[in-house]
């Protein structure tokens, strides 16, 4: 997708983030055409991608993880595990994960190997990201953090320890937060929880922009996401945060104030007419039953003011096959480039080819 391009409703069905290795995948009928939103974020009436060859990954079923494997995770989250547990996989050739993922010749593993191949232009390796539900927000941070620049000035800001006690005084709804399966069972208080959250994630990245050299960063931010706790705790940090900017965009828009067009898109669905159920049937969800939606990416990309570069294979030969959230963004936000091969899970392609770097 260009960058004036932005996926519509019906782009985006309510995904989880579960992984298994993909095999050889059969063919499926291709999902329906989707119109598109563009020109600065106004929609177009009946825009279609362009006529190209399509993945057909849109309706086909979950091929990552079956049920079993899921609630194993589970168990392993709710009980714990004597060993370390890696949620960013070592990197490996981008090329020679793509022959190993995508063996023969259907249709969808054709389009793949020609979006890896397209991807390997720019980037060398892939590390692939454990797939529990939090995978987007589990990539986007590891990429975020594992950069080699300053903290954040929201991260800066002395007041962001302040924020749970603030909303949750002023938005009593907000007592329906549900933490994380890591944190089930145990009796805190959501207050003290989220700010503790929010701390740690202040402290962790301080931490790793002091580091001097990229190797450094990512030797302390590989070790980081091997800590399931801590690891977990930045999850519900960064749905606060996102929460918080919902909350900001929805009484924007209510008070007629100019807003992004994701956010009324946002707020336009059953779900989540306003942020009270976007928190019950969606973030809520984040973690436990699905992940994020193609459209709660952009409130992600607003949350840590960071733009997400998406390579969408499945979308390999169309206007949406590089999708940026948001699709206007800012200048001075750092961006993170992830991949998805079919909208549910993201991976991290890593070393930036030193032909591209220069």
């Amino acid at each position: 997708m260009s960058r004036g391009t932005m996926p519509q409703p019906g782009a985006w069905p309510g995904v989880s983030c579960a992984e298994k290795p993909a095999r050889e995948a059969g063919p499926a009928s291709p999902g329906p055409a989707r119109a598109a939103a563009r020109d600065g974020g106004k929609a177009s009436a009946g825009g279609q991608p362009r006529a190209a060859v399509r993945c057909p990954a849109e309706q086909e079923e979950d091929i990552y993880r079956a049920a079993d494997e899921i609630e194993k995770e589970k168990e392993l989250l709710l009980h714990g595990s004597s060993e370390p547990r890696l949620s960013v996989a070592p990197e490996v050739d981008i090329m020679d994960y793509c022959k190993k993922e995508w063996r023969g010749n259907t249709q969808k593993a054709i389009c793949m190997k020609k979006g890896y191949e397209e991807v390997s232009q720019k980037f060398t390796s892939i590390r692939r990201v454990r797939g529990d539900n939090y995978c987007a927000l589990r990539a986007t941070l590891f990429q975020a953090m594992s950069q080699p620049a300053a903290l954040p000035h929201w991260l800066q800001d002395p007041e962001l320890t302040l924020l749970p006690e603030k909303l949750i005084s002023k938005y009593n709804w907000i007592k329906q937060w549900k933490l994380g399966l890591k944190f089930e069972g145990k009796s805190e208080d959501l207050v003290d929880k989220i700010k503790e959250s929010l701390t740690l994630l202040r402290t962790k990245w301080a931490g790793l922009a002091e580091l001097r050299t990229a190797e450094a960063r990512q030797v302390a931010c590989d070790k980081l996401f091997t800590n399931e706790e801590e690891e977990y705790s930045l999850y519900e940090a960064v749905k606060f945060l996102m929460l918080n900017r919902a909350i900001e965009l929805y009484d924007d828009k209510e008070k007629g104030k100019e807003v992004p067009f994701f956010s009324v898109l946002l707020f336009a669905r059953d779900t989540s007419s306003d942020p009270r159920q976007l928190l019950r049937n969606h973030l809520n969800q984040v973690g436990h039953t699905g992940g994020l939606e193609q459209v709660e990416m952009f409130l992600l990309a607003y949350a840590v003011c960071h733009t997400i570069q998406v390579y969408r294979l499945s979308k390999y030969s169309t206007e949406e096959f590089i999708t940026v959230y948001p699709t206007d963004p800012p200048r001075d936000w750092p961006m993170v480039t992830l991949i998805a091969e079919d909208d549910r899970h993201y991976n991290v392609p890593v070393r930036v080819c030193e032909e591209t770097s220069l």
